[in-house]
């Protein structure tokens, strides 16, 4: 795979992201660029979940994917 599509898989899944997660910004977006755990933890920050739910949420979506 090169550069290019990879960045291309990059923003389908920052999108899809967004649209589950409206209140992650683009900084979040480009500071997580595929680390899981900063994920889980912008989201339990953003929307004031517990560590326990927002790692749910995340495999969630990990799964529909």
């Amino acid at each position: 795979m090169n550069n290019d599509i990879i960045k291309g898989k990059w923003r389908q899944l920052a999108g899809r992201m967004k649209r589950q997660w409206g209140r992650l910004t683009d900084d979040d977006l480009a500071v997580l660029e595929g680390t899981r755990d900063y994920l889980s933890g912008r989201i339990q920050e953003r929307y004031g979940l517990a560590r326990e739910a927002a790692e749910r949420q995340v495999r969630e979506f990990e799964r529909q994917l």
